[in-house]
Protein backbone atom coordinates (compact mmCIF):
# COMPACT_ATOMS: atom_id res chain seq x y z
CA UNK A 1 0.00 0.00 0.00
CA UNK A 2 1.35 3.24 -0.85
CA UNK A 3 2.05 6.04 1.47
CA UNK A 4 -0.69 8.23 0.02
CA UNK A 5 -3.44 5.29 0.37
CA UNK A 6 -2.50 4.86 4.04
CA UNK A 7 -2.78 8.36 4.40
CA UNK A 8 -6.18 8.19 2.90
CA UNK A 9 -7.61 5.12 4.40
CA UNK A 10 -6.07 6.19 8.05
CA UNK A 11 -8.24 9.36 7.34
CA UNK A 12 -11.41 7.75 6.58
CA UNK A 13 -11.25 5.27 9.53
CA UNK A 14 -9.84 7.72 11.60
CA UNK A 15 -12.48 7.94 14.71
CA UNK A 16 -12.66 3.97 14.37
CA UNK A 17 -8.89 4.25 14.73
CA UNK A 18 -8.01 6.50 17.08
CA UNK A 19 -10.78 6.40 19.70
CA UNK A 20 -11.41 3.41 21.40
CA UNK A 21 -15.00 4.22 23.02
CA UNK A 22 -16.36 5.35 19.49
CA UNK A 23 -15.22 2.37 18.06
CA UNK A 24 -17.50 -0.21 20.98
CA UNK A 25 -20.34 2.16 20.08
CA UNK A 26 -19.49 1.48 16.30
CA UNK A 27 -19.36 -2.47 16.86
CA UNK A 28 -22.70 -1.48 19.34
CA UNK A 29 -24.55 -0.14 16.41
CA UNK A 30 -23.04 -2.55 13.18
CA UNK A 31 -24.91 -6.10 15.59
CA UNK A 32 -27.89 -3.73 16.71
CA UNK A 33 -28.98 -2.85 13.57
CA UNK A 34 -27.61 -5.94 11.86
CA UNK A 35 -30.76 -7.34 14.30
CA UNK A 36 -32.67 -4.60 13.53
CA UNK A 37 -32.76 -5.25 9.60
CA UNK A 38 -32.93 -8.95 9.32
CA UNK A 39 -35.80 -8.83 11.53
CA UNK A 40 -37.86 -6.10 10.14
CA UNK A 41 -36.99 -8.18 6.28
CA UNK A 42 -38.50 -11.63 8.36
CA UNK A 43 -41.60 -9.26 9.90
CA UNK A 44 -42.16 -7.04 6.19
CA UNK A 45 -42.17 -10.89 4.17
CA UNK A 46 -44.58 -12.53 6.77
CA UNK A 47 -46.99 -10.07 6.65
CA UNK A 48 -47.43 -9.81 3.04
CA UNK A 49 -47.31 -14.02 2.74
CA UNK A 50 -49.78 -13.78 5.46
CA UNK A 51 -51.86 -11.05 3.85
CA UNK A 52 -50.98 -10.39 0.06
CA UNK A 53 -52.17 -6.83 0.69
CA UNK A 54 -50.68 -3.76 0.20
CA UNK A 55 -52.59 -1.45 2.35
CA UNK A 56 -51.78 -4.19 5.69
CA UNK A 57 -47.88 -4.37 4.54
CA UNK A 58 -48.75 -0.35 4.96
CA UNK A 59 -50.16 -0.71 7.68
CA UNK A 60 -47.57 -2.90 9.60
CA UNK A 61 -44.92 -0.37 8.38
CA UNK A 62 -47.37 2.45 10.12
CA UNK A 63 -46.87 0.26 13.53
CA UNK A 64 -43.35 -0.30 13.03
CA UNK A 65 -42.54 3.01 13.06
CA UNK A 66 -44.96 4.47 14.73
CA UNK A 67 -42.48 4.66 18.22
CA UNK A 68 -41.03 7.37 16.21
CA UNK A 69 -43.82 9.61 17.33
CA UNK A 70 -42.19 9.76 20.68
CA UNK A 71 -39.15 11.32 19.63
CA UNK A 72 -39.45 14.88 21.58
CA UNK A 73 -39.70 12.83 24.78
CA UNK A 74 -36.94 10.85 23.62
CA UNK A 75 -34.45 13.46 23.37
CA UNK A 76 -35.33 15.20 26.34
CA UNK A 77 -34.47 11.81 27.83
CA UNK A 78 -31.02 12.12 26.01
CA UNK A 79 -30.63 15.45 27.19
CA UNK A 80 -31.31 14.70 30.92
CA UNK A 81 -29.95 11.47 31.49
CA UNK A 82 -26.67 8.97 31.01
CA UNK A 83 -27.22 7.96 27.26
CA UNK A 84 -25.02 5.17 27.61
CA UNK A 85 -27.90 3.65 30.06
CA UNK A 86 -30.41 4.46 27.93
CA UNK A 87 -28.76 2.56 25.11
CA UNK A 88 -28.10 -0.40 27.27
CA UNK A 89 -31.99 -0.66 28.29
CA UNK A 90 -32.83 -0.37 24.16
CA UNK A 91 -30.93 -3.13 23.64
CA UNK A 92 -32.09 -5.30 26.49
CA UNK A 93 -35.72 -4.75 25.18
CA UNK A 94 -34.66 -5.86 21.79
CA UNK A 95 -32.96 -8.53 22.62
CA UNK A 96 -36.17 -9.74 24.66
CA UNK A 97 -38.98 -8.66 22.09
CA UNK A 98 -36.58 -10.61 19.76
CA UNK A 99 -36.84 -13.87 21.27
CA UNK A 100 -40.52 -13.58 21.86
CA UNK A 101 -41.74 -13.13 18.47
CA UNK A 102 -38.99 -15.77 17.20
CA UNK A 103 -40.38 -18.45 19.64
CA UNK A 104 -43.98 -17.61 18.64
CA UNK A 105 -42.85 -18.05 15.16
CA UNK A 106 -41.09 -21.37 16.10
CA UNK A 107 -44.15 -22.51 17.61
CA UNK A 108 -46.44 -21.69 14.44
CA UNK A 109 -48.30 -18.88 16.04
CA UNK A 110 -47.14 -15.47 14.33
CA UNK A 111 -50.49 -14.01 13.17
CA UNK A 112 -50.52 -10.75 11.67
CA UNK A 113 -51.42 -9.92 14.83
CA UNK A 114 -48.36 -11.42 16.31
CA UNK A 115 -46.22 -9.51 13.31
CA UNK A 116 -47.88 -6.24 14.19
CA UNK A 117 -46.97 -6.45 17.92
CA UNK A 118 -43.03 -7.71 17.00
CA UNK A 119 -43.09 -4.49 14.40
CA UNK A 120 -43.98 -1.93 17.69
CA UNK A 121 -41.65 -3.85 19.92
CA UNK A 122 -38.74 -3.46 17.26
CA UNK A 123 -40.19 -0.29 16.64
CA UNK A 124 -39.70 0.37 20.72
CA UNK A 125 -36.34 -0.54 20.93
CA UNK A 126 -35.04 1.02 17.98
CA UNK A 127 -36.48 4.87 17.80
CA UNK A 128 -36.91 6.36 20.95
CA UNK A 129 -33.35 5.62 21.54
CA UNK A 130 -31.49 7.51 18.38
CA UNK A 131 -31.33 10.70 20.07
CA UNK A 132 -29.36 8.68 22.96
CA UNK A 133 -27.21 7.31 20.39
CA UNK A 134 -26.46 9.99 17.86
CA UNK A 135 -25.68 12.97 20.43
CA UNK A 136 -23.42 10.27 22.42
CA UNK A 137 -21.34 10.13 18.60
CA UNK A 138 -20.23 13.94 19.45
CA UNK A 139 -19.50 13.20 22.72
CA UNK A 140 -17.16 10.75 22.14
CA UNK A 141 -15.35 12.38 18.91
CA UNK A 142 -15.95 15.80 19.18
CA UNK A 143 -16.97 18.46 16.43
CA UNK A 144 -14.13 17.87 14.04
CA UNK A 145 -14.30 14.44 13.85
CA UNK A 146 -18.09 14.29 13.76
CA UNK A 147 -18.48 14.01 9.67
CA UNK A 148 -16.00 10.91 9.62
CA UNK A 149 -17.87 9.62 13.01
CA UNK A 150 -21.47 9.65 11.39
CA UNK A 151 -20.20 8.63 7.94
CA UNK A 152 -18.61 5.39 9.87
CA UNK A 153 -21.73 5.11 11.69
CA UNK A 154 -23.65 5.29 8.43
CA UNK A 155 -21.19 2.95 6.96
CA UNK A 156 -22.27 0.51 9.35
CA UNK A 157 -25.78 0.66 9.29
CA UNK A 158 -24.96 0.00 5.49
CA UNK A 159 -23.10 -2.91 5.80
CA UNK A 160 -25.61 -4.51 7.77
CA UNK A 161 -28.01 -3.48 5.07
CA UNK A 162 -25.59 -5.81 2.37
CA UNK A 163 -25.43 -8.72 5.02
CA UNK A 164 -29.25 -8.60 6.95
CA UNK A 165 -31.28 -8.82 3.97
CA UNK A 166 -29.04 -11.23 1.93
CA UNK A 167 -28.42 -13.54 4.71
CA UNK A 168 -31.96 -12.93 5.82
CA UNK A 169 -33.84 -13.86 2.50
CA UNK A 170 -31.13 -16.70 2.00
CA UNK A 171 -32.19 -18.01 5.69
CA UNK A 172 -35.85 -18.01 5.20
CA UNK A 173 -35.41 -19.89 1.59
CA UNK A 174 -32.86 -22.29 3.40
CA UNK A 175 -34.22 -22.62 6.93
CA UNK A 176 -37.15 -20.48 7.61
CA UNK A 177 -38.73 -17.84 8.80
CA UNK A 178 -38.31 -18.31 12.75
CA UNK A 179 -34.15 -19.56 12.31
CA UNK A 180 -33.81 -15.86 11.00
CA UNK A 181 -35.77 -14.55 14.24
CA UNK A 182 -33.31 -16.50 16.23
CA UNK A 183 -30.25 -14.95 14.47
CA UNK A 184 -31.19 -11.42 15.07
CA UNK A 185 -31.66 -12.17 19.11
CA UNK A 186 -28.04 -13.50 18.88
CA UNK A 187 -27.22 -9.89 17.45
CA UNK A 188 -28.73 -8.36 19.38
CA UNK A 189 -26.72 -9.76 22.43
CA UNK A 190 -23.47 -9.12 21.15
CA UNK A 191 -24.75 -4.83 20.88
CA UNK A 192 -25.55 -5.36 24.20
CA UNK A 193 -22.10 -6.77 25.70
CA UNK A 194 -20.21 -3.65 23.20
CA UNK A 195 -22.27 -1.02 25.26
CA UNK A 196 -20.86 -2.64 29.27
CA UNK A 197 -17.58 -1.23 28.71
CA UNK A 198 -19.08 2.66 27.47
CA UNK A 199 -20.90 2.94 31.03
CA UNK A 200 -18.38 5.72 32.19
CA UNK A 201 -19.17 7.76 29.23
CA UNK A 202 -22.12 9.56 28.39
CA UNK A 203 -22.72 11.96 30.85
CA UNK A 204 -24.99 15.17 30.84
CA UNK A 205 -23.50 18.16 29.31
CA UNK A 206 -25.48 20.09 32.01
CA UNK A 207 -27.80 19.45 34.82
CA UNK A 208 -31.93 19.97 33.08
CA UNK A 209 -34.25 20.56 36.42
CA UNK A 210 -37.65 21.34 34.59
CA UNK A 211 -40.01 19.07 33.39
CA UNK A 212 -40.05 16.90 30.38
CA UNK A 213 -42.93 19.16 28.75
CA UNK A 214 -41.34 21.99 29.66
CA UNK A 215 -38.12 21.11 27.76
CA UNK A 216 -39.67 19.99 24.87
CA UNK A 217 -41.97 23.21 24.48
CA UNK A 218 -38.32 25.21 24.99
CA UNK A 219 -36.33 23.13 22.87
CA UNK A 220 -38.95 23.54 20.36
CA UNK A 221 -38.76 27.29 20.03
CA UNK A 222 -35.30 27.25 20.01
CA UNK A 223 -35.33 24.91 17.20
CA UNK A 224 -37.82 27.15 15.75
CA UNK A 225 -35.57 30.35 15.43
CA UNK A 226 -32.43 28.74 13.98
CA UNK A 227 -32.90 29.13 10.39
CA UNK A 228 -30.83 26.56 9.46
CA UNK A 229 -32.10 23.86 11.58
CA UNK A 230 -35.11 24.01 10.61
CA UNK A 231 -34.27 23.45 6.87
CA UNK A 232 -32.27 20.46 7.85
CA UNK A 233 -35.36 19.12 9.84
CA UNK A 234 -37.66 20.54 6.83
CA UNK A 235 -35.40 18.35 4.47
CA UNK A 236 -35.44 15.31 6.59
CA UNK A 237 -39.50 15.93 6.70
CA UNK A 238 -39.73 15.78 3.28
CA UNK A 239 -37.85 13.32 2.59
CA UNK A 240 -39.51 10.83 4.85
CA UNK A 241 -43.46 11.67 3.96
CA UNK A 242 -42.32 11.22 0.44
CA UNK A 243 -39.60 8.77 -0.12
CA UNK A 244 -38.46 6.38 3.13
CA UNK A 245 -41.81 5.04 3.47
CA UNK A 246 -41.77 3.27 0.53
CA UNK A 247 -38.33 1.88 1.24
CA UNK A 248 -39.22 0.90 4.76
CA UNK A 249 -42.64 -0.86 3.70
CA UNK A 250 -42.99 -1.35 -0.48
CA UNK A 251 -39.89 -3.32 -1.25
CA UNK A 252 -41.58 -7.04 -1.03
CA UNK A 253 -44.28 -5.42 -3.26
CA UNK A 254 -42.15 -3.86 -5.73
CA UNK A 255 -40.08 -7.42 -5.56
CA UNK A 256 -42.66 -9.68 -6.31
CA UNK A 257 -45.04 -7.69 -8.17
CA UNK A 258 -42.63 -5.21 -10.46
CA UNK A 259 -39.80 -7.64 -10.84
CA UNK A 260 -40.92 -11.14 -10.30
CA UNK A 261 -37.84 -11.85 -7.45
CA UNK A 262 -38.40 -14.12 -4.79
CA UNK A 263 -37.22 -13.80 -1.34
CA UNK A 264 -33.72 -14.16 -1.79
CA UNK A 265 -34.06 -11.68 -4.39
CA UNK A 266 -35.44 -9.26 -2.34
CA UNK A 267 -32.74 -9.55 -0.23
CA UNK A 268 -30.27 -9.53 -2.98
CA UNK A 269 -32.29 -5.97 -4.16
CA UNK A 270 -31.71 -4.97 -0.58
CA UNK A 271 -28.26 -5.76 -0.60
CA UNK A 272 -27.51 -3.72 -3.36
CA UNK A 273 -28.72 -0.77 -1.94
CA UNK A 274 -26.85 -1.56 1.57
CA UNK A 275 -23.66 -1.50 -1.06
CA UNK A 276 -23.98 1.69 -2.53
CA UNK A 277 -24.97 3.18 0.96
CA UNK A 278 -21.58 1.91 2.18
CA UNK A 279 -19.62 3.50 -0.87
CA UNK A 280 -21.72 6.24 -0.34
CA UNK A 281 -20.72 6.91 3.11
CA UNK A 282 -17.26 5.63 2.81
CA UNK A 283 -16.58 8.81 0.76
CA UNK A 284 -17.94 11.08 3.51
CA UNK A 285 -15.91 9.40 5.73
CA UNK A 286 -12.68 10.40 3.27
CA UNK A 287 -13.60 13.41 2.97
CA UNK A 288 -13.12 14.17 6.67
CA UNK A 289 -14.26 18.16 8.05
CA UNK A 290 -15.09 19.22 4.32
CA UNK A 291 -16.74 22.44 3.29
CA UNK A 292 -19.96 22.35 1.64
CA UNK A 293 -21.53 20.33 3.93
CA UNK A 294 -25.09 21.48 3.66
CA UNK A 295 -24.58 22.39 -0.22
CA UNK A 296 -23.75 18.09 -1.15
CA UNK A 297 -27.10 17.51 1.92
CA UNK A 298 -29.71 19.41 -0.33
CA UNK A 299 -28.10 18.54 -3.85
CA UNK A 300 -27.66 15.11 -2.86
CA UNK A 301 -31.12 14.73 -1.40
CA UNK A 302 -32.66 15.53 -4.73
CA UNK A 303 -30.19 13.30 -6.93
CA UNK A 304 -31.53 10.61 -4.65
CA UNK A 305 -35.46 11.31 -5.72
CA UNK A 306 -34.41 11.35 -9.19
CA UNK A 307 -32.93 7.43 -8.60
CA UNK A 308 -36.01 6.69 -6.95
CA UNK A 309 -38.36 8.33 -9.75
CA UNK A 310 -36.10 6.13 -11.86
CA UNK A 311 -36.33 3.14 -10.17
CA UNK A 312 -40.11 3.51 -10.32
CA UNK A 313 -40.58 2.88 -13.93
CA UNK A 314 -37.90 -0.01 -14.25
CA UNK A 315 -39.23 -3.63 -15.17
CA UNK A 316 -35.87 -4.90 -15.91
CA UNK A 317 -33.93 -6.86 -12.51
CA UNK A 318 -30.90 -5.92 -13.32
CA UNK A 319 -31.16 -2.32 -14.31
CA UNK A 320 -32.95 -2.64 -10.66
CA UNK A 321 -30.36 -4.01 -9.06
CA UNK A 322 -27.95 -1.19 -10.46
CA UNK A 323 -30.65 1.48 -9.86
CA UNK A 324 -30.96 0.68 -5.69
CA UNK A 325 -26.92 0.75 -5.46
CA UNK A 326 -27.34 4.29 -6.95
CA UNK A 327 -30.55 5.09 -4.82
CA UNK A 328 -27.81 3.65 -2.11
CA UNK A 329 -24.91 6.23 -2.68
CA UNK A 330 -26.91 9.27 -2.79
CA UNK A 331 -29.03 7.89 0.33
CA UNK A 332 -25.78 8.70 2.14
CA UNK A 333 -25.54 12.54 1.44
CA UNK A 334 -29.06 12.93 3.16
CA UNK A 335 -28.28 9.87 6.02
CA UNK A 336 -25.11 10.99 7.17
CA UNK A 337 -25.25 14.70 6.67
CA UNK A 338 -28.71 15.26 8.33
CA UNK A 339 -27.48 14.25 12.02
CA UNK A 340 -24.33 15.94 11.06
CA UNK A 341 -25.83 19.34 10.28
CA UNK A 342 -28.66 19.22 13.03
CA UNK A 343 -26.23 18.99 15.49
CA UNK A 344 -23.28 21.61 13.89
CA UNK A 345 -26.06 24.11 13.67
CA UNK A 346 -27.58 24.14 17.51
CA UNK A 347 -26.19 24.42 20.84
CA UNK A 348 -24.64 21.61 22.79
CA UNK A 349 -27.35 21.65 25.07
CA UNK A 350 -29.83 21.33 22.98
CA UNK A 351 -28.81 18.55 21.06
CA UNK A 352 -30.54 15.53 22.33
CA UNK A 353 -34.11 17.86 21.62
CA UNK A 354 -32.85 18.54 18.03
CA UNK A 355 -32.51 14.63 17.86
CA UNK A 356 -35.76 13.92 19.25
CA UNK A 357 -37.50 16.70 17.15
CA UNK A 358 -35.49 14.92 14.05
CA UNK A 359 -37.37 11.96 14.94
CA UNK A 360 -40.61 13.49 15.18
CA UNK A 361 -39.97 14.42 11.68
CA UNK A 362 -38.96 10.83 10.43
CA UNK A 363 -41.99 9.43 13.08
CA UNK A 364 -44.14 11.22 10.01
CA UNK A 365 -43.54 7.71 8.33
CA UNK A 366 -46.53 6.28 9.98
CA UNK A 367 -49.00 8.37 8.92
CA UNK A 368 -47.34 8.72 5.44
CA UNK A 369 -47.10 5.06 5.12
CA UNK A 370 -50.81 4.47 5.34
CA UNK A 371 -51.51 7.54 2.82
CA UNK A 372 -48.82 6.04 0.25
CA UNK A 373 -50.18 2.68 0.83
CA UNK A 374 -53.86 3.64 -0.10
CA UNK A 375 -52.94 5.49 -3.05
CA UNK A 376 -50.72 2.31 -4.19
CA UNK A 377 -53.50 0.21 -3.49
CA UNK A 378 -55.50 2.75 -6.30
CA UNK A 379 -52.98 3.36 -8.68
CA UNK A 380 -50.28 0.98 -7.94
CA UNK A 381 -46.76 0.87 -6.34
CA UNK A 382 -44.69 2.19 -9.38
CA UNK A 383 -47.04 5.34 -9.99
CA UNK A 384 -46.66 6.37 -6.28
CA UNK A 385 -42.97 6.14 -6.45
CA UNK A 386 -42.78 8.24 -9.07
CA UNK A 387 -45.28 11.29 -7.96
CA UNK A 388 -43.53 10.98 -4.73
CA UNK A 389 -39.83 11.09 -6.09
CA UNK A 390 -40.32 14.15 -8.44
CA UNK A 391 -42.60 15.81 -5.55
CA UNK A 392 -39.04 15.02 -3.31
CA UNK A 393 -37.03 16.52 -6.14
CA UNK A 394 -38.69 19.49 -6.36
CA UNK A 395 -39.32 20.84 -2.88
CA UNK A 396 -35.92 20.38 -2.54
CA UNK A 397 -35.63 23.24 -5.18
CA UNK A 398 -38.04 24.99 -2.40
CA UNK A 399 -35.84 24.83 0.53
CA UNK A 400 -32.17 25.44 -1.42
CA UNK A 401 -34.02 28.75 -2.53
CA UNK A 402 -35.60 29.49 0.91
CA UNK A 403 -32.31 28.96 2.84
CA UNK A 404 -29.18 29.64 0.08
CA UNK A 405 -26.80 29.79 3.18
CA UNK A 406 -26.81 26.11 3.46
CA UNK A 407 -25.52 25.60 0.49
CA UNK A 408 -22.89 27.10 1.76
CA UNK A 409 -23.01 25.81 5.00
CA UNK A 410 -19.45 23.93 6.18
CA UNK A 411 -19.68 23.67 10.00
CA UNK A 412 -19.51 27.05 11.93
CA UNK A 413 -20.46 26.99 15.32
CA UNK A 414 -23.93 28.34 16.21
CA UNK A 415 -22.87 31.19 18.02
CA UNK A 416 -20.18 32.14 14.83
CA UNK A 417 -23.47 31.44 12.78
CA UNK A 418 -25.41 34.34 14.50
CA UNK A 419 -22.61 36.30 14.69
CA UNK A 420 -22.27 36.30 11.09
CA UNK A 421 -25.65 37.12 10.62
Amino acid sequence: MSTRTAAVVGRTLGSLRDNRAFRLLWISNLFFFGGVWTQTLVLGWLAWETTHSDFLVAVFGAVRLAPLLLGPFSGAFADRHNRVRLLVIACSWALTAASVVAALASLGKASYWVLLMGGLALGLAQSPSQPARASLVLDLVGRQNLSNANALNSMALNMTQVIGPAAGGLMINSLGAPATLWVSTIWYAISLVMLFPLRGHGRLVREHAGSSIRMVTSGLREICRNRLASTVLLVTLAANTLLWPIAQSFMPVFAQESLGLDAAGLGWLLTCGGIGGLAGSLVIAGLGDFRFKGGLFVVGTAVWGTMWSLFALSRSPAASFVLMAAIGVMSAAFGVLQTTLLLMTTDVHLHGRALGVQELAIGIMPVASLAIGAFAQHYGVSTTTFVSAVLLVLLMLVLAAWTPQLLRYGGSLPTEEKAAG
